[in-house]
């Protein structure tokens, strides 16, 4: 397995799961360092390895009027602000080649859009320029076809990549979470995170927006980390109710503790399966 070194921490050491946790979309800067601040208490006090991760701009939401979030400048900002004050490593998602120069320069992991995992150019240019890369396999995509993924990344020079299950699509408005994806992918001899939320996602579900099933997200990861997974995702907001983005598949910012113990409890039994 790759091993890749993000802050103080190694991923891929098949030792322990590490958490990339935090709201879909940066809606301010208080409320982006608050759920940080709570995100690393919490990480630090169950020894968890943890990357706060929110959009500075999300442009693939459902609608034109939706929100998308402060933009690139402000949002690399609030960003920069969380590694430098709190110490986390941070990571968002580049939608467009203009955004690459600026977001490499502080992001400590760029994050490559489900819909956009295919475009070669894209991944190319990435991968020139990132530090870390993790990849969301699209939800189109089968999880043995990542290796073409893989080795673009690769051929431009860059073997600091991660992928993400976020499940695969079931009909319309609907996605399915196929836990053989992660032995497969992990196969491939690179780290494999596994996003909870995201993969209870009903996408296009409200008509103008996405729906979610925020109450399977639990059972999902129990799965993933059962099977074998280097990394856990889930979407985190103090209350998703009035969340900008993607909440009705975000956790309660408030439970995500007892969640992650329970996770802890189960990686326990797998390394002495």
């Amino acid at each position: 397995m790759k091993k890749i070194r993000v802050g103080d921490f190694v991923i891929g050491d098949n030792k322990k799961f590490f958490l990339i946790a935090g709201p879909c979309v940066l809606e301010n800067e208080k409320s982006a360092m608050d759920n940080a601040r709570y995100l690393k208490k919490l990480t630090a006090k169950l020894k968890i390895p943890f990357i706060f991760k929110a959009s500075y701009d999300k442009a693939n939401r459902t609608s034109i009027n939706s929100y998308r979030g402060p933009g690139l400048k402000k949002g690399l900002a609030i960003l920069e602000k969380i590694k430098g004050e709190l110490n986390i490593p941070v990571l968002s998602d580049v939608h467009r080649f203009e955004e690459i120069d600026a977001a490499t320069q502080i992001l400590d992991v760029v994050q490559i859009p489900a819909f956009l995992c295919r475009q070669t150019d894209f991944i190319v240019e990435i991968a020139k320029k990132a530090r870390v890369i993790n990849v969301k396999k699209g939800q189109f995509l089968a999880p043995w076809d990542v290796a073409n993924i893989i080795e673009k990344a690769k051929n431009a020079g860059n073997e600091n990549i991660m992928i993400t299950e976020r499940g695969a699509t079931f009909g319309y408005n609907n996605l399915v979470f196929d836990v053989r994806s992660l032995p497969i992918m992990r196969s491939l001899g690179y780290p494999v995170v596994f996003d909870a939320t995201h993969s209870v996602q009903l996408p296009g579900g409200q008509g103008t927006s996405s729906g979610g099933q925020r109450d399977m997200v639990k059972y999902l990861a129990r799965a993933a980390v059962a099977a074998g997974v280097d990394g856990v995702f889930f979407e985190v907001h103090k209350d998703p109710e009035k969340a900008l983005c993607d909440g009705a598949n975000s956790l309660y910012l408030d439970s995500l503790g007892k969640v992650l113990v329970t996770l802890q409890k189960i990686n326990a039994l797998v390394e002495k399966a």
